[in-house]
């Protein structure tokens, strides 16, 4: 039987921190990542930029199997332009989420998330990582935090980056989002069987890294 490379998988609601820390923890170990809500997010620019409907499933699966994508150290770029900022504006945010119950788009970037998978291992940080992607991960986190926390942590990252920001707009959204993703029929927002849940809402990024690179030490 082939040996497959270990997976460490980290989902959780959007702004908990899944990102940073998947990256962090994948620096501590040597492992390769897979922002897998990149790929919602460049299928979202890339249907924006060719103003696509959202609501044609078949056009927007389309468009993700023919994306053009190409991740590098410092970001991503689609169609050889940099698009790293423009991926983590709102309204692609937004509808990324909206997009990603689509039976047809989600089975398009399947393979391609696998495809990510390699020696000597990988982080993967997502939605659906630990139940659907890598539901043999050997270590599967459920990162959660409250909503109020995540909208202040996404408030602070936009402020710093010279965005105006309103909180009570960011919570909403990410009620709603929340609610999107954990009610949605393809896929929903769950802890993986076997998940370990570790809430970062009164945590630093570090203490969250910590807890992950134990729990993984204490996996073997």
């Amino acid at each position: 039987m082939t040996q497959l490379a270990p997976v460490i998988t980290i989902d959780g609601p959007t702004a908990s921190g899944k990102g940073t820390v998947a990256h962090r923890v994948a620096s501590a170990l040597g492992f390769s990542v897979l922002d897998s809500g990149a790929l919602y997010r460049l299928t979202a620019l890339s249907i924006l930029n060719q103003q696509i409907d959202p609501d044609d499933a078949n056009a927007v699966a389309g468009a993700a199997q023919v994306l053009q994508v190409e991740f590098h150290q410092n970001g991503v770029r689609l169609a050889g332009q940099e698009v790293s900022e423009l991926i983590r504006q709102e309204q692609v945010g937004n509808l990324a989420s909206r997009i990603a119950p689509n039976p047809a788009l989600r089975a398009a970037l399947l393979d391609r998330q696998r495809a990510f998978r390699r020696f000597p291992g990988l982080v993967a940080d997502g939605r659906d990582m630990g139940t659907i992607v890598f539901p043999d991960a050997k270590l599967k986190i459920f990162l959660v935090a409250s909503a109020e926390a995540r909208a202040q942590r996404r408030c602070n990252q936009l402020i710093e980056k010279g965005i105006s920001a309103n909180l009570a707009d960011l919570l909403r959204d990410m009620r709603e989002r929340d609610a999107r993703d954990t009610r949605r029929a393809v896929a929903p927002l769950v802890p993986a069987q076997g998940a370990h849940t570790v809430d970062s809402s009164n945590l630093t990024i570090d203490q969250t890294v910590q807890a992950i690179l134990d729990l993984w030490r204490a996996s073997f």
